[in-house]
């Protein structure tokens, strides 16, 4: 029987990766105890063996990028890692009490780390980078991609679901004379949201989506539905059904993945999104019936690659002025993050998506903008 090391080694030699070779990315072992690691532990195992420090690939999202491309990944199913599956299905992770977790363990970590990571607009979900040569153009254009979808108009009152810093909010209010309300699970968006977009109408309610009940001329969710969870993908699409007028738009805009399993990345899961799930089409398609009519769907997955370049690059950079700010592994963890998902859109692993979705369906059909 091969040891854990001749077993890993064959697999990534299948995916192109050497074991302390010479590429960029290839891994460069330091301790062999993390091949038990991996293999008993799957992508929780090779994700803390990274943050301690036992292994590094001078290119990870390439490293990312080969691995999963290859498919070999599939191989490695830990048994241990099958009450993680089965959490998602036992039980509603994402519920009222729960969905507040991931705003005080992700969103509210540091301003100051978002400030420095992100776009001048602080926009954390994906750009649009079909004309951008920078991460402010990309995340410009897919805010006014977004906005053109919408069809907005002045004067309209605009629900954003997830909103973030205001970045949507903003920049609708600004360019496109609407009011806006936007709702969050994060006190600290609220705090520097409010601040940014003084002056605008722009509402922040630091509230749980399942809370809301009044009328809306369109709604947007940019990179909120990831927090959602499958068991409430139903109520998720009541709350957005009762709160759209008869004769209004609603752009959904989530992260995606390609098969219909229920198991959220355990890494990810620990580590930057709990209690995070991503959809599958299928899944979302399930929960549209008899609620809404999907006029367009628009995948521009892979210009999430490019975006959590400018991220990193921003986040690098930036570092020496945030580190004493956290524990000494975040680095690692954050650029652990930042630098596997790029890999993970780079091979078309995950998938970007934007709906547009109506009530009844628009008589004549929609029509996308060329932007």
């Amino acid at each position: 029987m091969a040891s854990s090391k001749e077993y890993c080694s064959e697999l990534l030699n299948r995916a192109g990766i050497q074991i302390n070779g010479s590429h960029p990315w290839d891994m460069q072992v330091h301790d062999d105890n993390i091949f038990d690691q991996v293999l008993s532990r799957g992508n929780l195992g090779l994700g803390e063996t990274y943050m301690a420090g036992l292994w590094d690939a001078e290119r990870l999202d390439q490293f990312f990028h080969r691995l999963l491309r290859s498919g070999v990944q599939d191989e490695v199913n830990p048994a241990r890692l099958i009450f993680h599956s089965l959490k998602s299905r036992l039980f509603n992770l994402q519920d009222d009490k729960r969905a507040w977790e991931v705003g005080q363990k992700h969103y509210d970590i540091g301003n100051k780390l978002y400030q420095a990571m992100l776009d001048e607009r602080m926009v954390y979900t994906c750009g649009y980078w079909r004309d951008a040569d920078n991460l402010n153009e990309a995340q410009r254009d897919k805010l006014e991609l977004s906005c053109q979808k919408l069809q907005l108009k002045p004067g309209m009152r605009i629900l954003d679901i997830g909103c973030g810093w205001g970045s949507f909010m903003q920049y609708a209010a600004e360019n496109y004379g609407v009011e806006c309300v936007g709702v969050t699970i994060s006190k600290e968006q609220v705090r520097l949201g409010e601040e940014r977009c003084k002056d605008l109408p722009v509402e922040f309610r630091l509230q749980d989506y399942r809370d809301l009940d009044e009328s809306f001329d369109r709604i947007i969710s940019l990179g909120m539905f990831e927090h959602v969870g499958q068991k409430n993908y139903e109520d998720y699409m009541d709350v957005a059904r009762r709160c759209l007028k008869d004769d209004g738009l609603f752009l959904l805009h989530t992260i995606g993945k390609n098969v219909s399993d229920t198991a959220a990345d355990p890494w990810i899961s620990r580590y930057i999104f709990p209690n995070g799930e991503i959809p599958s089409i299928a899944q979302i398609g399930a929960a549209l019936e008899q609620r809404f009519v999907c006029e367009d769907l628009h995948n521009f997955g892979a210009d999430y690659d490019k975006t959590l370049m400018g991220w990193f690059e921003n986040f690098d950079t930036a570092w020496p002025q945030l580190e004493s700010d956290y524990e000494k592994t975040f680095y690692r963890m954050w650029k652990y993050y930042l630098l596997s998902c790029a890999g993970a859109f780079r091979a078309r692993d995950i998938q970007l998506w934007q709906w547009i979705l109506s009530k009844q369906g628009i008589e004549g059909g929609y029509h996308r903008p060329f932007v």
